[in-house]
């Protein structure tokens, strides 16, 4: 195919898409000739889907009927709002449903998730990322460095790409890795690139990092509902991810998060408990001793 910069040309590009039709389940913004606006902001925030407005009237008239009871009862009581989103989230990420929960921001769950996968010892330490991170990773990382009592300075590895380029090379990428050897703990890039927009292949760093013996992780903040994921088959051991950007959720919605399966009933990893994240079926007797929720629920902190 030529393509070229013509508005027919555009126009037929937009008759022969397939997904065209979904454009009519958002609402646009009006421009100053009260036509809707071209909107390529959804990488910031994405659009207003017309169904938001009834599906949210529809918990709001549970609350008002049913008030603490909404918990329980009705067609969506909320003690269980995590697993009829598992399903669809699960899609996303090419997971599956177990690994998958939807919960808090994105940052919060990145510090809770490296509470759990940035273990840092006397030798194995250090963290690998891509150099021009989205700021939030950075300044994660920095904090989790002070957390553990080291200097983010020994800790945090960037990596930038070759003189002249704009994207990294996998190649150099799997290089760094297998230098920093038996030193790196962890290492934790975005799943796409939010400044350059590159894909990095996710499959290939996350293998690279198990022959180290790292953990391996990705901020898909601009890759969920963006990109192709597959994130159990790729064998990725943690993500987590926003909800409002290409997922259309709005302002403040909640995060997602996935934990490998291998992980899904391992009482005896460190993290920050909540009571949420506590046994389903004992969580309402308010017993002490924290036993987590099989799967990636088990890092959950509240229902909020």
């Amino acid at each position: 195919m030529t393509y070229d910069a013509s508005p027919a040309f555009a126009a037929a590009q937009d008759a022969a898409d397939s997904l065209a039709r979904f454009r009519q389940e958002f609402h646009f913004p009006l421009g100053p000739d009260g036509q809707p606006v071209a909107y390529f902001c959804g990488n910031s925030l994405g659009l207003l889907p017309k169904a938001a407005r009834a599906a949210a009237e529809r918990e709001f008239k549970a609350w008002e009927e049913r008030a603490v009871e909404g918990h329980f009862t009705g067609d969506a009581p909320w003690l269980t709002y995590h697993e009829r989103l598992a399903e669809a989230t699960a899609h996303v990420v090419g997971a599956r449903p177990s690994e998958v929960v939807v919960m808090n921001t994105l940052t919060v769950n990145l510090h809770l998730l490296l509470v759990t996968f940035y273990r840092p010892t006397a030798t194995r330490y250090k963290v690998l990322m891509e150099a021009g991170a989205f700021p939030s990773d950075q300044y994660a990382l920095e904090s989790q460095a002070r957390l553990h009592n080291l200097d983010p300075e020994e800790v945090i590895v960037e990596i930038a790409p070759r003189a002249g380029e704009h994207t990294l090379r996998t190649e150099d990428i799997e290089a760094k890795i297998a230098e920093l050897g038996d030193s790196l703990a962890t290492v934790l890039f975005g799943g796409l690139n939010y400044y350059t927009g590159q894909v990095f292949d996710m499959a290939a760093i996350t293998q690279a990092g198990h022959a180290v013996g790292a953990m391996v992780g990705f901020d898909l903040a601009h890759a969920a509902g963006n990109a192709l994921l597959h994130l159990h088959d790729w064998d990725v051991d943690f993500a987590c991810w926003c909800n409002y950007k290409y997922l259309n959720s709005g302002p403040g919605g909640s995060s997602g998060v996935f934990v490998h399966e291998r992980f899904a009933n391992r009482p005896d990893l460190v993290r920050l408990a909540g009571w949420w994240g506590h046994d389903q079926a004992q969580r309402f007797q308010m017993k002490k001793g924290f036993q987590p929720m099989v799967g990636a629920a088990g890092w959950q902190l509240s229902n909020g």
